[in-house]
């Protein structure tokens, strides 16, 4: 089966490397580096690596604090990390710079996964989340490198999907030495489409021990005075297409309830910023771009937070945040970042992503989920009104995050077993 998925694979190269072109047009970035999606490098790589692959900026954020310290365990060792998305790429490049290696992950075709592994010989592969290449996996296992997959999380749709090709996925799970899957619905998903029951273990949601600089709160508070002072900020952070609109809407109404409202947008995907800038224009609301360098006036309606890298300094700035992707049927997008730095949450109907999160936050009540438009309207209006009640969900936010704690120690346990204990310091 693997042969005809190689063959299929590259068939479809033209159409892959078309795709890059065509998503260039709105963010260039997609068009450099190229040559690295095919396992070729402008120079040579010494020694062999420790190996992490983080799709984009999601993963890698929650791969950075297992990183770190691994860093710190295996002083001698080196890292490489692959991504996929140039918005991941840059999130890796902010955070690590020249303490990792960093290409992107080439494509799953038998020579470019070979010319990888020649030019970085891992000695161990990590993947966060849910990444399952057949080609990769089986060049990994034929050159006795271990691989596990961590943080692991698999939906039913997905489940499903790897279900109707077993004799391509069963063998790739086959050369999988750990799965660390988030829940435990996440470990029986993976058993059912082929992993061995004893190679999978459920450990938790590595994104609780989130990495948060001690200094970030403060500095959120600096940026609120310098930035905003006197305004209460609504983020909506993380924001798809045909998202952005519904709390455009909204805003006049919530103006009225709130004279000094400011709404601080943030898309997720970069090549968006200006189709946003356009949106908010067309909306007749005064906008000021974090590109512009310029502060908020009091007319001003919103704020557009047009950069990378920067959405933890921006939650920290805020009143009251809205975690995107959860309007819209996307999935919704990671909540612990703004309850973590004591920032009141909210988000909407849509969070197959994010379940297990959703149902016990809840249950905590230390978030708020809106179904519709008119309960978004009625919770700001109450949160605005009543700082107490607001401070409070804050604090359970802080709270759950808090109890939530220990993947990352598990995880780091598990990656020790592989990598051989007595390496430790000594590497």
């Amino acid at each position: 089966m693997r042969v005809i998925y190689s063959a299929v694979f590259y068939l479809l190269l033209p159409l892959i490397f078309g795709r890059l072109l065509w998503r260039s047009i709105k963010a260039p970035e997609y068009r450099n580096r190229y040559w690295e999606r095919l396992g070729l490098y402008r120079h040579s790589f010494e020694g062999s690596f420790i190996w992490f692959h983080a799709v984009s900026v999601g993963e890698a954020e929650a791969a950075f604090p297992l990183i770190k310290r691994l860093q710190q365990d295996y002083p001698a060792k080196k890292f490489l990390i692959t991504t996929t998305t140039p918005t991941g790429s840059a999130r890796v490049q902010a955070v690590l710079a020249d303490s990792v290696a960093h290409v992107y992950l080439p494509y799953d075709t038998p020579d470019s996964v070979a010319r990888f592994i020649a030019a970085f010989r891992p000695e161990l592969g990590v993947v966060m989340e849910t990444e399952i290449w057949p080609n990769l996996f089986a060049a990994c296992e034929a050159k006795g490198i271990p691989l596990c997959i961590v943080n692991a999380r698999l939906s039913d749709r997905s489940a499903r999907g790897y279900a109707k090709i077993p004799s391509l996925i069963k063998p790739a799970l086959t050369c999988v030495s750990q799965i660390a899957a988030q829940t435990q619905e996440d470990a029986e998903r993976f058993v059912s489409i082929g992993a061995e029951r004893e190679r999978v273990q459920s450990v938790g949601n590595m994104k609780f021990d989130i990495d948060i600089d001690s200094q970030l709160p403060d500095r959120g508070k600096q940026l609120k005075q310098e930035y905003f002072a006197g305004r209460f900020i609504w983020i909506i952070a993380s924001t798809h297409k045909n998202e952005e609109a519904i709390f455009l809407g909204l805003y006049p109404k919530l103006k009225a309830m709130i004279p000094k409202l400011l709404l601080l947008l943030v898309p997720r995907h970069p090549e968006r910023f200006s189709e946003v800038e356009q949106l908010v224009v067309g909306n007749d609301l005064k906008l000021i771009t974090r590109s512009s360098g310029l502060k908020c006036a009091d007319e001003t309606d919103v704020f557009l937070l047009d950069s990378i890298g920067e959405l933890k300094l921006f939650y920290a700035a805020a009143d009251l945040a809205f975690v995107g992707g959860s309007m819209v049927p996307v999935g919704g997008h990671n909540i612990l970042e703004p309850a973590a730095l004591g920032v009141p949450v909210m988000f909407g109907p849509y969070m197959d992503n994010f379940r297990e999160i959703q149902s016990n936050v809840l249950a905590a009540e230390a978030a708020v989920q809106c179904s519709n438009e008119a309960e978004i309207l009625s919770n700001i209006g109450y949160f605005h009104q009543n700082r107490a009640v607001r401070d409070a969900l804050a604090q359970k936010g802080l709270q759950f995050v808090a109890d939530n704690k220990g993947a990352l120690d598990k995880i780091v346990t598990l990656i020790a077993s592989l990598l051989g204990r007595n390496n430790a310091r000594s590497a």
